[in-house]
């Protein structure tokens, strides 16, 4: 995507073998990018959510690993990066598949052929996630669409959505925000209600940032306004991007996307999943298995923002000495989804129409 008129990816590879990223922790205040020089550059990245969402964590570990061989080409080296890298995110499957990918590839190779392989494995990942996300908008650019149609053409098609599942939180495009930005570039006169989606603010700070650098029209709202706004009828359609999704359909996401799901159940509003087929846990069926993250306490107490000087600082926001939960994800059940949007097309969230887009996958499990 474009940042003041010049074309970014979130990752990307420079001359030399350094990997760049660009830091989310500054957005939306301060644009900036961050080397990656070795293994624990990419593990504190991961961790720290200078890179978060989920395709782009495995995209960051892959070339991670690549870093990590960089010094020492030996099995035990690659073992224990990916070991170093798996323990930074628990709940983002993407993380894992990468690693399992890029283990796979390199294994069976002599040690002096493994560098030239990683570098080559994690680029081709890359590209297949741009890719992927690609096609993920284009399909359901058609539901987008079909909404439109079905409202009689007139007015906005609003959308909500809820944290970042953009361009920054992948490779490139973003699955969520794909058909968003293909919409808008078809004409379509697509509106988006940003959810701020505390604690992190991933809605206020980043969607809203990418949505206004493309042009698209949106309007960041507290996380608890969305049933509001599918009661008044001002809601057309919703659409949120996931860490992992199990087999069977259960979807885990940022927190607060369960509710959404369940205001949208109520009020007859379609809740759609982006996702690319990397996301999807084929090793688990039942939500309620996934390892949900819980973060520190000081995401939930503080606030990050500009105060009235001009500075750019974190700002308490709790008594001294209150603790706080911070889980990071919940789960949506399957019974509260539309459809699952994938780059190999639309289906139902279960696990028959999921084997039907992935028969390579049918035997797992």
């Amino acid at each position: 995507m474009r940042v003041d008129g010049t074309p970014y990816r979130s990752i990307w590879l420079d001359a030399g073998g350094t990997v760049t990223i660009v830091d989310q922790t500054l957005l939306p205040f301060e644009f900036a990018t961050r080397p990656l020089h070795a293994l624990d550059d990419a593990a504190e990245a991961i961790a720290a959510m200078r890179v978060r969402g989920a395709p782009l964590i495995g995209a960051t570990a892959a070339y991670g690993l690549c870093l990590a061989l960089r010094d020492d080409p030996s099995d035990a080296a690659l073992d224990a990066a990916c070991e170093r890298l798996l323990a930074t995110r628990p709940t983002a499957v993407n993380l894992r598949w990468a690693l399992d990918d890029m283990r796979g590839q390199l294994r069976g190779r002599p040690p002096d052929e493994r560098v030239q392989a990683a570098y080559a494995r994690a680029a081709a990942i890359c590209e297949e996630d741009v890719a992927m996300n690609r096609a993920i908008g284009a399909h359901a650019l058609g539901l987008f669409e079909k909404h439109w149609k079905e409202k009689g053409g007139k007015g906005r098609l609003n959308v909500l959505t809820h944290c970042n599942a953009g361009w920054l939180a992948t490779v490139d495009w973003g699955t969520a925000l794909s058909p968003v930005f293909q919409a808008s570039d078809a004409g379509l006169p697509v509106h988006v209600w940003v959810d701020e989606t505390r604690p992190r603010n991933q809605g206020a700070a980043l969607t809203a940032w990418e949505l206004r650098s493309h042009g698209v029209p949106h309007t960041v709202i507290v996380d608890n306004a969305g049933g509001h706004l599918m009661q008044r009828g001002e809601v057309d359609l919703c659409i949120v991007g996931t860490d992992r999704t199990t087999a069977a359909g259960d979807v885990c996401n940022k927190i607060g996307t369960y509710l959404k799901a369940l205001a949208a159940h109520d009020n007859g509003v379609p809740f759609y999943v982006a996702l690319p087929g990397p996301t999807i846990d084929w090793s688990l069926d039942d939500g309620r298995d996934i390892p949900i993250e819980e973060r520190a306490a000081d995401e939930v107490t503080t606030l990050r923002g500009v105060g009235e000087d001009g500075s750019v600082g974190n700002f308490r926001i709790t008594p001294e000495g209150s603790g706080a939960a911070n889980h990071a994800f919940d789960v949506t059940p399957r019974r509260l989804v539309t459809a699952l949007v994938t780059e190999r097309g639309v289906c139902a969230a279960n696990r028959g129409e999921l084997e039907g887009l992935y028969p390579e996958m049918s035997d797992r499990g």
